[in-house]
Protein backbone atom coordinates (compact mmCIF):
# COMPACT_ATOMS: atom_id res chain seq x y z
CA UNK A 1 0.00 0.00 0.00
CA UNK A 2 1.24 3.37 -1.09
CA UNK A 3 1.11 6.34 1.31
CA UNK A 4 -1.31 8.02 -0.74
CA UNK A 5 -3.42 5.36 -0.62
CA UNK A 6 -2.79 4.72 3.07
CA UNK A 7 -4.08 9.02 3.42
CA UNK A 8 -6.81 7.83 1.84
CA UNK A 9 -7.95 5.38 3.51
CA UNK A 10 -7.49 7.05 6.68
CA UNK A 11 -9.86 10.12 5.08
CA UNK A 12 -12.15 7.16 4.66
CA UNK A 13 -11.95 5.34 7.72
CA UNK A 14 -11.07 7.71 10.27
CA UNK A 15 -14.11 9.19 11.41
CA UNK A 16 -15.55 5.60 12.23
CA UNK A 17 -12.68 4.78 14.81
CA UNK A 18 -12.16 8.04 15.71
CA UNK A 19 -12.22 8.02 19.71
CA UNK A 20 -12.79 11.54 21.95
CA UNK A 21 -9.87 12.65 24.47
CA UNK A 22 -10.36 13.23 28.07
CA UNK A 23 -9.05 15.76 30.22
CA UNK A 24 -7.23 12.63 31.84
CA UNK A 25 -5.78 11.24 28.69
CA UNK A 26 -5.50 11.48 24.79
CA UNK A 27 -6.82 8.98 23.04
CA UNK A 28 -5.10 6.68 20.15
CA UNK A 29 -5.54 8.26 16.85
CA UNK A 30 -7.05 7.06 13.81
CA UNK A 31 -3.99 6.68 12.30
CA UNK A 32 -2.12 4.70 14.96
CA UNK A 33 -5.34 2.63 15.23
CA UNK A 34 -5.21 1.54 11.24
CA UNK A 35 -0.95 1.15 11.65
CA UNK A 36 -1.62 -1.13 14.29
CA UNK A 37 -4.23 -3.67 12.77
CA UNK A 38 -2.42 -3.43 9.13
CA UNK A 39 0.89 -4.47 10.78
CA UNK A 40 -1.39 -7.48 12.92
CA UNK A 41 -2.67 -8.30 9.09
CA UNK A 42 -0.04 -8.00 6.90
CA UNK A 43 2.67 -9.75 9.05
CA UNK A 44 0.28 -12.09 11.66
CA UNK A 45 2.01 -11.20 14.59
CA UNK A 46 0.38 -12.09 18.07
CA UNK A 47 -0.66 -9.01 19.83
CA UNK A 48 2.32 -9.16 22.15
CA UNK A 49 4.30 -8.74 19.94
CA UNK A 50 2.69 -5.69 18.31
CA UNK A 51 2.11 -4.12 22.22
CA UNK A 52 6.00 -4.27 22.26
CA UNK A 53 6.45 -3.02 18.90
CA UNK A 54 3.83 0.14 19.41
CA UNK A 55 4.56 -0.01 23.15
CA UNK A 56 0.69 -0.61 23.98
CA UNK A 57 -0.84 -2.96 26.33
CA UNK A 58 -2.08 -6.00 24.71
CA UNK A 59 -5.24 -5.63 25.62
CA UNK A 60 -5.58 -2.47 24.35
CA UNK A 61 -4.09 -3.43 20.51
CA UNK A 62 -6.65 -6.81 20.67
CA UNK A 63 -9.23 -4.15 21.23
CA UNK A 64 -8.12 -1.92 18.67
CA UNK A 65 -8.21 -4.98 16.18
CA UNK A 66 -10.90 -6.08 16.50
CA UNK A 67 -12.73 -2.20 15.96
CA UNK A 68 -10.64 -0.79 13.13
CA UNK A 69 -11.85 -4.50 11.19
CA UNK A 70 -15.26 -4.46 11.77
CA UNK A 71 -15.28 -0.25 10.66
CA UNK A 72 -12.97 -0.72 7.71
CA UNK A 73 -15.45 -3.70 6.55
CA UNK A 74 -18.64 -1.50 7.73
CA UNK A 75 -17.19 1.81 5.87
CA UNK A 76 -15.59 0.32 2.33
CA UNK A 77 -17.82 -2.74 1.50
CA UNK A 78 -20.17 -0.56 -0.07
CA UNK A 79 -17.66 0.85 -2.57
CA UNK A 80 -15.41 -1.46 -3.02
CA UNK A 81 -17.20 -4.78 -2.83
CA UNK A 82 -20.68 -3.68 -4.24
CA UNK A 83 -22.87 -6.13 -5.58
CA UNK A 84 -23.25 -4.56 -9.49
CA UNK A 85 -26.29 -4.42 -11.25
CA UNK A 86 -27.62 -5.30 -14.43
CA UNK A 87 -24.98 -3.57 -16.44
CA UNK A 88 -22.31 -4.12 -13.93
CA UNK A 89 -22.88 -8.03 -14.65
CA UNK A 90 -22.38 -7.17 -18.37
CA UNK A 91 -19.45 -5.67 -17.97
CA UNK A 92 -18.12 -8.18 -15.84
CA UNK A 93 -19.25 -10.92 -18.30
CA UNK A 94 -17.26 -8.65 -21.14
CA UNK A 95 -14.48 -9.11 -19.39
CA UNK A 96 -13.93 -12.62 -18.61
CA UNK A 97 -14.80 -13.31 -22.41
CA UNK A 98 -12.25 -11.14 -23.46
CA UNK A 99 -9.16 -12.28 -20.84
CA UNK A 100 -10.70 -15.85 -20.24
CA UNK A 101 -12.63 -16.50 -23.72
CA UNK A 102 -15.61 -17.69 -21.74
CA UNK A 103 -18.26 -16.11 -22.56
CA UNK A 104 -21.77 -15.25 -20.41
CA UNK A 105 -19.44 -15.92 -17.41
CA UNK A 106 -20.73 -13.47 -13.99
CA UNK A 107 -17.82 -14.75 -11.52
CA UNK A 108 -15.64 -17.70 -10.19
CA UNK A 109 -16.58 -19.19 -6.77
CA UNK A 110 -14.90 -21.43 -4.20
CA UNK A 111 -14.32 -21.98 -0.60
CA UNK A 112 -11.07 -21.40 1.75
CA UNK A 113 -10.02 -22.62 4.46
CA UNK A 114 -8.67 -19.99 7.15
CA UNK A 115 -7.06 -21.34 9.61
CA UNK A 116 -7.76 -20.65 13.36
CA UNK A 117 -6.51 -21.63 16.69
CA UNK A 118 -8.96 -23.84 18.40
CA UNK A 119 -11.45 -22.38 21.01
CA UNK A 120 -12.05 -23.89 23.71
CA UNK A 121 -15.27 -26.60 24.09
CA UNK A 122 -15.42 -25.93 20.49
CA UNK A 123 -15.29 -29.74 19.53
CA UNK A 124 -14.67 -31.03 16.34
CA UNK A 125 -16.82 -28.56 14.47
CA UNK A 126 -13.82 -26.48 13.23
CA UNK A 127 -11.54 -29.87 12.59
CA UNK A 128 -11.11 -30.05 8.62
CA UNK A 129 -10.26 -32.75 6.60
CA UNK A 130 -6.44 -30.95 6.22
CA UNK A 131 -6.36 -31.53 9.93
CA UNK A 132 -6.86 -28.21 11.98
CA UNK A 133 -9.14 -25.76 13.17
CA UNK A 134 -10.45 -23.64 10.33
CA UNK A 135 -13.54 -21.51 9.35
CA UNK A 136 -14.45 -21.38 5.75
CA UNK A 137 -14.44 -18.21 3.40
CA UNK A 138 -17.10 -18.43 0.39
CA UNK A 139 -16.07 -15.61 -2.19
CA UNK A 140 -17.28 -14.96 -5.46
CA UNK A 141 -14.33 -12.70 -7.97
CA UNK A 142 -14.53 -11.46 -11.13
CA UNK A 143 -12.15 -12.13 -13.99
CA UNK A 144 -9.28 -9.60 -12.50
CA UNK A 145 -9.30 -11.04 -9.00
CA UNK A 146 -11.73 -8.73 -7.18
CA UNK A 147 -14.14 -9.61 -4.76
CA UNK A 148 -17.78 -9.16 -5.58
CA UNK A 149 -19.14 -11.36 -2.62
CA UNK A 150 -17.60 -12.77 0.48
CA UNK A 151 -19.18 -15.08 3.56
CA UNK A 152 -17.35 -16.04 6.04
CA UNK A 153 -19.28 -17.95 8.98
CA UNK A 154 -18.92 -21.48 8.52
CA UNK A 155 -17.68 -24.39 10.40
CA UNK A 156 -14.21 -25.61 8.64
CA UNK A 157 -16.20 -29.12 8.97
CA UNK A 158 -18.39 -28.55 6.11
CA UNK A 159 -17.50 -29.05 2.35
CA UNK A 160 -17.81 -26.37 -0.23
CA UNK A 161 -20.68 -27.80 -1.59
CA UNK A 162 -22.67 -27.92 1.92
CA UNK A 163 -21.42 -24.54 2.96
CA UNK A 164 -22.37 -23.36 -0.58
CA UNK A 165 -26.06 -24.49 -0.15
CA UNK A 166 -26.40 -22.55 3.65
CA UNK A 167 -25.17 -19.32 1.71
CA UNK A 168 -27.06 -16.31 1.65
CA UNK A 169 -25.25 -16.01 -2.00
CA UNK A 170 -27.48 -19.05 -2.81
CA UNK A 171 -30.51 -18.18 -1.59
CA UNK A 172 -29.64 -14.50 -3.46
CA UNK A 173 -29.02 -15.96 -6.51
CA UNK A 174 -32.40 -18.08 -7.05
CA UNK A 175 -34.47 -15.11 -5.94
CA UNK A 176 -32.83 -12.15 -7.88
CA UNK A 177 -33.31 -10.60 -10.96
CA UNK A 178 -30.62 -8.30 -10.97
CA UNK A 179 -28.73 -10.64 -13.33
CA UNK A 180 -28.97 -10.13 -16.90
CA UNK A 181 -31.12 -12.37 -19.16
CA UNK A 182 -29.86 -15.48 -21.46
CA UNK A 183 -27.73 -14.03 -24.21
CA UNK A 184 -26.77 -15.84 -27.69
CA UNK A 185 -22.83 -17.25 -27.70
CA UNK A 186 -20.80 -15.29 -30.03
CA UNK A 187 -20.04 -16.90 -33.17
CA UNK A 188 -23.22 -19.26 -32.25
CA UNK A 189 -25.18 -19.34 -35.66
CA UNK A 190 -28.09 -21.41 -34.17
CA UNK A 191 -30.11 -18.56 -32.40
CA UNK A 192 -29.64 -20.79 -28.66
CA UNK A 193 -30.29 -18.45 -26.44
CA UNK A 194 -27.69 -19.30 -23.15
CA UNK A 195 -28.28 -18.31 -19.13
CA UNK A 196 -25.74 -16.09 -18.30
CA UNK A 197 -23.91 -18.56 -15.31
CA UNK A 198 -20.83 -18.53 -12.33
CA UNK A 199 -18.28 -20.92 -12.33
CA UNK A 200 -17.24 -23.46 -9.55
CA UNK A 201 -14.93 -26.66 -9.22
CA UNK A 202 -16.86 -29.97 -9.10
CA UNK A 203 -17.42 -29.79 -5.46
CA UNK A 204 -20.24 -27.57 -5.99
CA UNK A 205 -23.38 -28.27 -7.62
CA UNK A 206 -24.52 -27.84 -11.39
CA UNK A 207 -27.45 -25.45 -11.66
CA UNK A 208 -29.06 -23.64 -14.23
CA UNK A 209 -26.24 -20.28 -13.06
CA UNK A 210 -23.68 -22.16 -11.85
CA UNK A 211 -21.12 -24.44 -14.20
CA UNK A 212 -18.89 -26.96 -13.12
CA UNK A 213 -16.41 -29.48 -15.07
CA UNK A 214 -17.18 -32.74 -15.96
CA UNK A 215 -16.22 -35.35 -14.13
CA UNK A 216 -12.71 -36.92 -14.50
CA UNK A 217 -13.60 -40.20 -15.74
CA UNK A 218 -14.61 -40.79 -19.56
CA UNK A 219 -13.82 -37.74 -20.79
CA UNK A 220 -13.46 -37.13 -24.37
CA UNK A 221 -11.50 -34.00 -26.80
CA UNK A 222 -14.83 -32.19 -26.11
CA UNK A 223 -15.16 -32.62 -22.88
CA UNK A 224 -11.26 -32.01 -21.80
CA UNK A 225 -11.17 -28.56 -23.62
CA UNK A 226 -14.84 -27.90 -21.85
CA UNK A 227 -12.94 -28.37 -18.12
CA UNK A 228 -10.07 -26.38 -19.78
CA UNK A 229 -11.63 -23.26 -21.15
CA UNK A 230 -13.52 -23.83 -17.31
CA UNK A 231 -10.25 -24.18 -15.33
CA UNK A 232 -9.04 -20.98 -16.66
CA UNK A 233 -11.68 -18.31 -15.51
CA UNK A 234 -12.55 -20.82 -12.55
CA UNK A 235 -8.71 -19.99 -11.62
CA UNK A 236 -9.72 -16.23 -11.45
CA UNK A 237 -11.11 -16.70 -7.48
CA UNK A 238 -7.88 -18.91 -6.62
CA UNK A 239 -5.80 -16.02 -8.11
CA UNK A 240 -7.75 -13.67 -5.41
CA UNK A 241 -7.43 -15.90 -2.82
CA UNK A 242 -3.72 -16.06 -3.67
CA UNK A 243 -3.13 -12.40 -3.79
CA UNK A 244 -5.12 -11.53 -0.54
CA UNK A 245 -3.07 -14.53 1.64
CA UNK A 246 0.34 -12.69 0.13
CA UNK A 247 -0.38 -9.55 1.34
CA UNK A 248 -1.70 -10.50 4.09
CA UNK A 249 0.56 -12.80 6.02
CA UNK A 250 -1.72 -13.41 8.96
CA UNK A 251 -3.14 -16.00 6.81
CA UNK A 252 0.03 -18.04 6.33
CA UNK A 253 -0.37 -18.81 10.62
CA UNK A 254 -3.11 -19.52 12.43
CA UNK A 255 -5.68 -16.86 13.66
CA UNK A 256 -5.64 -16.47 17.37
CA UNK A 257 -8.25 -13.93 18.23
CA UNK A 258 -10.49 -14.52 21.93
CA UNK A 259 -13.75 -13.72 20.20
CA UNK A 260 -15.45 -15.97 17.08
CA UNK A 261 -16.71 -12.57 15.68
CA UNK A 262 -13.25 -10.95 15.85
CA UNK A 263 -12.08 -13.67 13.69
CA UNK A 264 -15.12 -13.27 11.22
CA UNK A 265 -13.97 -9.06 10.75
CA UNK A 266 -10.45 -9.80 10.56
CA UNK A 267 -11.57 -11.91 7.26
CA UNK A 268 -14.11 -9.60 6.02
CA UNK A 269 -11.55 -6.70 6.46
CA UNK A 270 -8.68 -8.33 4.34
CA UNK A 271 -10.81 -8.96 1.31
CA UNK A 272 -12.61 -5.67 1.25
CA UNK A 273 -8.65 -4.05 1.92
CA UNK A 274 -7.54 -6.66 -1.09
CA UNK A 275 -10.16 -4.99 -3.14
CA UNK A 276 -9.24 -1.30 -1.84
CA UNK A 277 -5.07 -1.76 -2.48
CA UNK A 278 -5.88 -3.93 -5.98
CA UNK A 279 -8.07 -0.77 -7.41
CA UNK A 280 -5.32 2.09 -6.30
CA UNK A 281 -2.31 0.17 -6.72
CA UNK A 282 -2.53 -3.03 -8.57
CA UNK A 283 -1.84 -3.68 -11.93
CA UNK A 284 -4.93 -5.60 -13.21
CA UNK A 285 -4.51 -8.39 -15.83
CA UNK A 286 -4.02 -7.38 -19.95
CA UNK A 287 -5.15 -9.55 -22.50
CA UNK A 288 -2.78 -11.95 -24.88
CA UNK A 289 -2.05 -10.28 -28.39
CA UNK A 290 -2.57 -12.60 -31.05
CA UNK A 291 -2.89 -10.03 -33.67
CA UNK A 292 1.30 -10.85 -34.27
CA UNK A 293 1.97 -7.40 -33.77
CA UNK A 294 3.04 -8.37 -29.89
CA UNK A 295 7.22 -7.80 -29.64
CA UNK A 296 6.89 -10.21 -26.50
CA UNK A 297 8.19 -13.70 -28.08
CA UNK A 298 5.20 -16.15 -28.81
CA UNK A 299 4.97 -19.71 -27.13
CA UNK A 300 4.47 -21.09 -30.39
CA UNK A 301 6.46 -24.60 -29.27
CA UNK A 302 4.01 -25.43 -26.17
CA UNK A 303 1.02 -24.79 -28.63
CA UNK A 304 2.34 -27.20 -31.19
CA UNK A 305 3.12 -29.81 -28.36
CA UNK A 306 -0.70 -29.39 -26.72
CA UNK A 307 -2.16 -30.03 -30.17
CA UNK A 308 0.20 -33.14 -30.43
CA UNK A 309 -0.74 -34.16 -27.20
CA UNK A 310 -4.47 -34.05 -27.82
CA UNK A 311 -4.25 -36.18 -31.21
CA UNK A 312 -2.94 -39.16 -28.79
CA UNK A 313 -6.32 -39.21 -26.88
Amino acid sequence: MSKPTFHLLVSLVGHSIKKQNTKFRECIGPEERLLKTLRYLATGCTFTAIALHFQRGERTIGVIVEETTKAVWDVLKDKYMAMPKLEGWKIIADRFYELWQLPNCLGAIDGKHIRIKKFPNSGSANYNYKNYPSVILLGCSDADGFFTSVECSFAGRSSDGGVFRISEFQHWLERTSDIPSSKELPHDEGGIKFPYYYVADAAFPIKKNIMRPYPERNLDNKKRIFNYQLSRARKTIECAFGMMTQKFQIFMTPIRCRKYSTIISVVHCATVWHNYIRKKDGILYTTHDTSGTNTQPSNVHSDIAATENSKKF
